[in-house]
């Protein structure tokens, strides 16, 4: 490490190395580049993820997941498949995918502080068969998105921990933010109640949920 001050804006990595310590070997080596009986537990026991993906602009984009736990699928050790529920046909990810096939994955299992991170590249697929496995409430997926893993690996509990998400005592009363009716009303500019708009999305997560 060199004597001389750490660059207050790093452009490079050796900028950074001034500040941070190298990494301990154990966190680079964890990373297994596929799915063994240990990953597939944590997905298998799943909820909910996170899925990164990047815009042709070059900007990230962060979006999430969940459903039923296991609802991503282990289809070999170096295939996952995840179901593209009703949204709001936005199609932020699958559209970065159809430019960009590089996804990071979040996987989070509620009560434990550890996170599962799997990276790699993605398809999109409407095939018949994949589609059947998916099905819920009568309805299968709209799509079917299938990551070739390349990196997989357990991710350190210390953001968890500090954030203590877990913890009821740090939730917060819906009464001290304002509903996604109020929000909207108020950043669309929009002549209508909140109440209603609150209604209205309640109604479709109802009746669109699968």
């Amino acid at each position: 490490m060199s004597d001389a001050a750490p660059a207050t804006k790093p452009t490079t990595e050796n900028h950074l190395r001034e500040t941070y310590l190298k990494p301990h070997d154990v966190a680079v080596s964890k990373d297994i580049r596929h799915i063994d009986a240990h990953c597939a537990r944590f997905i298998e026991l799943s909820p909910f993820c996170v899925i990164g993906t990047s815009r042709t602009d070059g900007l990230g984009d962060v979006s999430p997941r969940g459903g039923e736990p296991g609802f991503v699928h282990v289809l070999d050790k170096t295939h996952l498949a995840m179901p593209d529920r009703p949204g709001n046909n936005r199609l932020d990810s699958l559209t970065n995918v159809v430019h960009n096939p590089a996804v990071g994955l979040l996987f989070f299992l509620p009560g434990l502080s550890e996170m599962l991170r799997v990276n790699g590249t993605a398809t999109i697929s409407r095939e018949p068969e994949l589609m059947a496995r998916f099905v819920a409430n009568g309805r299968p997926p709209l799509s079917v998105l299938v990551v070739e893993v390349k990196e997989a690996y357990l991710h350190c509990p210390k953001a968890v921990k500090r954030a203590a998400i877990w913890d009821q005592e740090t939730h917060i009363d819906p009464k001290d933010f304002p509903s996604l009716g109020q929000i909207m009303r108020d950043q669309l500019a929009l002549d209508i109640d909140a109440e209603l708009i609150d209604q209205a999305l309640d109604k479709d997560a109802k009746d669109n949920l699968y």
